[in-house]
């Protein structure tokens, strides 16, 4: 089934996200290289995953090139990076010249850096736990990346309703969690094709949260945004940008 709108299939499983990118070769290596990602290749391009292909990052060659710059406004906002040990990702990448913002604890959300790839994609490196909690292992200094996976692809949305009619009630992905962020005009709504159930029947409970980072298969993160009057854009087939949710 396509969506003229949201320019993605819902059938099935879903399990990545399409990235339309200038040059493939140099940024699959980016996250081989310093995110310890794997790669194949893929008719048009390449596929990127860590240990478990639960989620795949595909890239694929843009018709034209252009240079890419992510904006508020658009549907796509970003990858993000579950991994247990945050502060020996954050040592390892600044050791090696990777732009990466220190960690943080945000709110009641998470322990989180952010970055963003060589062609400007944005990605969220996102500990286990929060910060002060016990870490659910000890990464090794030099492959802090061992036990990462790719969590959440992140779109945002002002049409909620229809968002979580098309992924929740005709897809069947389940609502694991609801995260409210109303004063700074957003709240954020996970889902996910899976048959656990969060410890806390109330979706809103701060305890779900670490849990739900601790997942080893991916969740859509929508982030909706207040303002519905704005509308998010979508690149057309081809140009540099998202492209599409995968689903098997």
């Amino acid at each position: 089934m396509q969506d003229s709108f949201t320019n993605l299939g819902t059938d099935g499983v879903f399990h990545g996200v399409t990235l339309a990118v200038n040059d493939v070769h140099r940024l699959s290596s980016f996250y081989v290289d310093h995110l310890s990602m794997k790669r194949r290749n893929v008719g048009g391009g390449v596929e990127l995953f860590f240990d478990s292909d639960a989620c795949i990052l595909r890239l694929v060659h843009a018709e034209v090139s252009c240079p890419y710059a992510s904006s508020p406004r658009d549907r796509y906002w970003k990858i993000g990076i579950t991994l247990p040990d945050l502060d020996a990702a954050y040592q390892y990448l600044t050791s090696r010249g990777v732009g990466v913002s220190r960690p943080h604890q945000f709110e009641d959300i998470g322990y989180m850096s952010h970055m963003t790839d060589p062609e400007g994609f944005q990605i969220e490196l996102l500990q286990h736990t929060f910060a002060g909690q016990a870490k659910t292992a000890q990464a090794d200094p030099e492959a802090p990346f061992s036990e990462a996976a790719i969590g959440q692809v992140t779109l945002r949305t002002t049409n909620l309703e229809r968002d979580l009619k098309r992924f929740h009630s005709e897809n069947g992905m389940r609502l694991l969690s609801v995260q409210r962020l109303t004063h700074y005009g957003f709240d954020l709504y996970f889902l996910a094709k899976t048959v656990e159930i969060p410890p806390a029947s109330d979706l809103e409970a701060v305890e779900n949260r670490p849990w739900l980072w601790q997942r080893t298969y991916v969740t859509l993160e929508l982030q909706h945004i207040h303002e519905s009057d704005v509308p998010l854009t979508i690149p057309p087939k081809g140009q540099v940008g998202y492209q599409g949710l995968l689903f098997r």
